[in-house]
């Protein structure tokens, strides 16, 4: 299954082995890995809870 994250970029949901919320300088942004390796970063969200809310919504199909 192929997740849209942004205009250009889809993730083969079925590769992901973690996503991890991280707060960064200027917000929050979702980190998705394929085992050790970082393969994609999410926009910027202000909150958690709506960084989490997305992640629900789009992998809970």
């Amino acid at each position: 299954m192929f997740v849209k994250l942004n205009d250009r970029v889809y993730l083969n949901a079925d590769r992901i082995t973690r996503i991890k919320i991280d707060e960064v300088q200027d917000g929050i942004r979702i980190r998705f890995y394929e085992g050790q390796v970082q393969v994609a970063k999410s926009k910027v969200y202000p909150t958690f809870d709506e960084a989490q809310s997305w992640i629900e919504k789009t992998f809970n199909k």
